[in-house]
């Protein structure tokens, strides 16, 4: 099961601006890149708030294989879903694996990313 499509970041021009002017949170596994999108907008009452997007990188740094890969991705994206509606409308993350999260069980992966969230005060 996927993220809603509303909560996906999937332009390159959205992943380079997180890069950009994004803040960033590590841990030994993951990395997060976030952005309060809604920060930069004029607050007016006619402007609706935006979701919270989320992209998820892993390179072949992290693993030659697709079947590895994917798999850390699948787990990320779990963890994620079960933040989902306890995270603030605005946001675009990214969330970058690291090589040694090969190692890593689901359990270890949803904490890491609870910490990240935290650290970066997109969750309370």
């Amino acid at each position: 099961m996927s993220l809603p499509q509303s909560n996906r970041l999937k332009r390159r021009q959205d992943f380079s601006a997180v890069y950009q002017g994004g803040i960033r949170r590590s841990t030994a596994n993951i990395t997060l890149r976030a952005l309060n999108k809604q920060g930069h907008l004029n607050h007016s009452s006619h402007s609706p708030a935006l979701p919270t997007q989320i992209g998820i990188s892993v390179s072949q740094k992290v693993s030659k294989r697709a079947v590895v890969r994917n798999r850390l991705k699948r787990q990320i994206r779990a963890a994620l879903r079960q933040f989902l509606p306890q995270l603030p409308l605005g946001w675009q993350l990214v969330v970058v694996v690291r090589p040694p999260a090969v190692q890593c069980d689901y359990h270890q992966v949803l904490r890491e990313l609870e910490q990240l969230l935290v650290d970066a005060e997109v969750l309370r």
